[in-house]
């Protein structure tokens, strides 16, 4: 029981076990605590003779916030689930045994309990106090936990968007345009076609973008933080542009590798707002990254609900009643 003593072990009934690399070489307590698997998450040469006696699996990522191990989530809960239903115990370590293995063990009690990242850190907390996972690992948790810890993340819309937001930070970062085939035109990917409006051509009355594309920014964060329950166009009123995700319309502008450039309406071409890869300043003074946007001055703003009763049947009263009453 003293070579347990030496290992970390998650509190609860599995047999789950974190550490860092020198870990692997108490060989007594790792025999004493039944280790089958061990998951090693680190960028190094390891010395396979530290192996030989389990089944091992590898996830080379470095400490670093803008690695992505949200990736492997699904890979490394298998191989903690496929480790534990065996009957042995599991092994999970990185260098230190502070970020990068806490970061799968975290995600694996998410998966495993279906609790939040709060409760599966402060588990681990009391087998490891030291643990720690850096910023970029903790926001991808996050993002686990709000796509409720699925099986597949890579097919996840949420997943694909936080992908598609990486590259324009990257694309930033070196002053280029994201490469055509990664810019991801979002009314391609969202099945819920449930929109509060439409956003329409002042010109030509053309459909521009829906409600459910458009970016958030301060002016409904700071409302919401106050208390208020304003929708992004009430909160967003002062502003002179709607931002926006990118949107199939936008395709031949968007690819054309232009760091910004104008927008115009695909039906009449009139120039109603304007890009810009590396962010622009909202009149609202919060700085959008990337600036897409529609200018208020040449879009109509249009309830869909007023849109309903515009295309209702002729004869069929707003509350359905006038077609029964004729019969």
């Amino acid at each position: 029981m003293e070579a347990m003593a030496l290992l970390d072990k998650v509190p609860g009934d599995l047999k789950l076990y974190i550490g860092g690399m020198f870990t692997l070489r108490r060989r007594d307590a790792l025999k004493e605590a039944s280790i089958t698997h061990v998951l090693s998450v680190l960028r190094m040469p390891l010395d396979e003779e530290l192996f030989s006696p389990f089944k091992h699996h590898v996830v080379e990522v470095d400490d670093l916030e803008d690695e992505n191990l949200l990736e492997h989530f699904p890979a490394t809960c298998r191989f903690i689930q496929e480790g534990l239903d065996g009957g042995g115990g599991v092994l999970v370590h990185c260098a230190m045994g502070k970020s990068r293995s806490a970061t799968c063990v975290i995600a694996y009690l998410m998966h495993k309990h279906h609790i939040n990242v709060s409760e599966a850190l402060s588990q681990v907390r009391q087998a490891r106090p030291i643990v720690e996972p850096n910023e970029g690992f903790m926001k991808q948790l996050e993002l686990y936990g709000q796509m409720q810890t699925p099986e597949d993340v890579e097919n996840t819309p949420a997943y694909q968007r936080w992908v598609y937001q990486r590259e324009i930070e990257l694309s930033r970062a070196v002053g280029q345009a994201p490469e055509a085939e990664k810019i991801r035109f979002e009314d391609e990917h969202v099945t819920d076609q449930s929109a509060s409006f439409e956003l329409r051509c002042r010109k030509c009355r053309r459909p521009l973008a829906t409600s459910q594309y458009l970016v958030d920014h301060s002016a409904a964060k700071s409302a919401n933080d106050q208390g208020g329950n304003l929708s992004t166009a009430t909160a967003g009123r002062d502003c002179a542009h709607y931002f926006l995700d990118p949107l199939s319309w936008m395709r031949p502008e968007l690819e054309q590798g232009k760091l910004d450039g104008r927008l115009e309406c695909p039906k009449c071409h009139n120039n109603v707002g304007k890009y810009a890869w590396q962010g622009m300043q909202c009149s609202c003074s919060e700085w959008i990254v990337p600036g897409i946007s529609l200018a208020k001055s040449r879009i109509d703003q249009v309830n869909k609900t007023t849109v309903s009763e515009i295309r209702r049947p002729p004869g069929l009263a707003a509350n359905g009643n006038s077609a029964r009453q004729n019969l």
